[in-house]
């Protein structure tokens, strides 16, 4: 789900004003980019240009982007460049970080100590983009309660936190991926994933849905638009409609009103 932990209003604006991604326009990303920014997640790959960065002047640069909360509490951008070696965790050893990085594993669920020496259960994926482990927190990932208007059973929503496959009735499976920018992959090329917000429903429509690792995706129009799916739908309309908006200009957040995303730096 795009669970959004960060407010827009903290967006560190002048660290993206440095990098090209402030305009007159206004911020210029891809409502997905900045859903996946919100949401503690990193962009797709983007293309920087004539950047100036630490006394460096770089004429190009792909990279992804994201944000971390840092010890003053304000929001910090993070690049993600491509790396020409790989680093690992020292935590995992050679063995795994190998699976991870030949595509053997799709992610590994480890048991580690954070920095204050706490317990934590982490999900450990390769970004092959970036050539990059990513680590997160299982208990920061947030379970859709439906999808395609099916419940979640609490093993399902479990099994989701920890990355692993999840199918329901009709077929559809999704699996989490911090990797991905919609944060989920399916065999479903669209899926409606619903979270009960203040005790009413709060949907999203996932569309263009990357294929889970090692399966084939369905394309035909009568398996993406299942009759789970298709009720789901209906019920977002209507819900849309009572408040007057459109399912395609359904904002997810306050920041889908108050910034433009016309265009994009990929």
């Amino acid at each position: 789900m795009n669970q959004q932990i960060f407010d827009v209003q903290d967006l560190p604006l002048d660290d993206l004003a440095k990098i090209g991604l402030i305009q007159e326009s206004g911020l210029v990303l891809d409502r997905e980019d900045i859903d996946a920014l919100l949401s503690g997640r990193r962009t797709g790959m983007l293309r920087f240009e004539n950047l100036s960065l630490d006394g460096f002047n770089i004429p190009a640069l792909d990279a992804k982007i994201s944000l971390k909360q840092g010890a003053n509490g304000e929001l910090e951008l993070m690049m993600h460049p491509i790396y020409k070696k790989a680093e690992y965790p020292a935590w995992l050893t050679d063995t795994e970080a190998e699976k991870l990085e030949k595509g053997e594993a799709v992610n590994l669920e480890k048991m580690i100590f954070d920095d204050e020496g706490h317990l934590k259960d982490v999900l450990v994926e390769f970004d092959k983009e970036t050539n990059e482990f990513i680590v997160t927190d299982t208990e920061k990932v947030q379970a859709p309660d439906k999808v395609n208007n099916e419940p979640l059973t609490p093993e399902q929503k479990e099994r989701f936190r920890k990355g692993k496959e999840v199918e329901l009735s009709d077929g559809t499976k999704f699996q989490f991926s911090a990797a991905d920018p919609k944060g989920m992959r399916s065999n479903r090329l669209q899926l409606i994933a619903s979270v009960v917000i203040d005790g009413g429903l709060s949907y999203v429509l996932f569309k263009g849905l990357h294929a889970l690792f090692g399966h084939k995706q369905e394309k035909s129009a009568e398996v993406n638009n299942s009759k789970g799916f298709q009720t789901a739908m209906r019920e977002m309309e209507e819900k849309e409609q009572k408040r007057g908006l459109g399912v395609e200009s359904q904002p997810k957040g306050e920041y889908s009103r108050g910034y433009n995303r016309s265009g994009s730096s990929r």
